[in-house]
This record gives structure tokens, sequence and C-alpha cells, in this order.
């Protein structure tokens, strides 16, 4: 038997709806969307997560429950009350200017909880894993740009493909290049003097793992096992906060 109660994929899951919730409540996204319909679907995921975290069973189980399936499809529902695919280019092209930082990490919170969602299937089909690092995605991605921080001297703000999309990483390695080839965490964002990071480089002793095995937005293979350790204590501290 699973002590699915304790299983870290569901417990984050549980805490993404959460940080959705709050972020959805204070968000100052403009345009036609229906603002009641996405708190209602993301309500309605609770006790959906929370059959699952006390059934007890393995893991692999999980994957084709009724549960999970109503999970995928209030996620799906919240993308169309949202406004559709593109939802979140509509609310960054209409966000005032004054208002820009905080729509964009209102964005990436919200594509961090979807992603977590819409990616817990594949997470738990990975079996019996006690390690926070199975609660989060951790990918291949390659630095399509790297620029300097407007507001920080000691950071960059890079662009990353992660295959099914880009995502802005912000990181103290003031070697990572164009063309890198990185292991990315994708975790809770985090705002950066005004910029928004939506994951972590792994790196273990001399900075960032720039040319890291596996397809672009693929597992990565062969890492070693301190890179993750970072990656551990954002995710205990997130369940935490």
């Amino acid at each position: 038997m699973w002590d699915t109660s304790k299983d870290y994929r569901l417990l984050v899951a549980e805490k993404s709806v959460e940080l959705f919730l709050k972020t959805i409540e204070g968000a100052k996204f403009k345009g036609k969307w229906d603002k009641k319909r996405t708190i209602q679907l993301a309500k309605e995921m609770i006790p959906e997560i929370q059959a699952m975290r006390y059934s007890y069973i393995d893991p692999k189980e999980l994957v084709d429950t009724p549960q999970m399936k109503a999970l995928k499809e209030k996620a799906l529902g919240i993308i169309e009350a949202l406004g559709g695919e593109d939802w979140h280019h509509k609310f960054l092209s209409l966000a005032d200017k004054s208002e820009r930082e905080k729509v964009e990490e209102a964005v990436a919170k919200v594509r961090f909880f979807l992603n977590t969602i819409l990616g817990l299937d594949r997470r738990l089909a990975l079996g019996k894993i006690n390690d926070p690092v199975i609660a989060v995605d951790i990918k291949v991605g390659e630095v399509m740009s790297v620029a300097k921080h407007p507001n920080a001297d000691r950071l960059l703000v890079t662009n990353v493909n992660i295959g099914d999309r880009a995502i802005t990483v912000v990181t103290n390695d003031l070697t990572v290049k164009e063309g890198n080839r990185v292991a990315v965490a994708l975790l809770p964002p985090a705002n950066f003097r005004g910029i928004v990071s939506e994951g972590m480089f792994l790196g273990a002793g001399e900075g960032v793992l720039k040319d890291v095995n596996g397809e672009i937005g693929g597992l990565p293979k062969g890492i070693p096992l301190e890179a993750l350790n970072e990656t551990r204590n954002i995710v205990e501290a997130f369940l935490k906060g």
C-alpha cells in the first residue's frame, strides 16, 4: 500500500490550486474572460485531489481514476474560461504599462498551476517515488536568448525553449550562453527585481549544467544527483508556504 496522503505530486497539485485561486482573485486581467467559472472549476478540483490523496493506492493506478480524468477536464475548462489557448498572450497584450509586471507574475502562476494539473498523470505514472523533485517537471531546454537583468548586475534573463513552449528563467550564472542545453525545473514563479522567473536551471559545483543529454522537452539524462537538491528545497518551501 502506498501512502498517497504524503505523495509530493498530490500535495503540490493541491497547493497549486490554492495558489491559482489566490492569484485569480487578485488578478487584473483585462478583456473577455469568465472569472466566476474559473474559480468554480478550481474549487471543484480540491475534493478530487483529496479523494486521490486518501485512496492509498498505487500511483500508477491513480492515472486511470475518475478523479484524474475530472481534474484534466476541469483544467481544460479553465483554459476555455480564461479565453482559450492564447489566453496568456491576450492578457499580457491588454495590460497597462503600470500593471504589466503584476500581470506577468499572475500569468506565470496560472501557467504553473495548469502545467502542474495537466502533467499530474504523467508524473504519477512514474510510480512509487518519495521525493519532492517528482512533484514538478524537470525538462531539457535550449537557451534561445540571454540578456542582462535591467535592475541587477549579477543576474541574467534567459528565454528557454522547453519543447511545447518557451519560458523565462532568471539566473545568477553569468556564463550561461545562447545555445546551452540545460536542465530546467518548472517551479512556482519567483519575481527577481521586476522579472518573473518560471523555473530554475539545475547545477552542481561549478554552476549551471550547460551540456545536458536528452530530447528538448524531455527528461534530462545522467545529471548529478546533487543538482536536484535546490529543487527539493524549493518544493518543500512551497508546500510549507
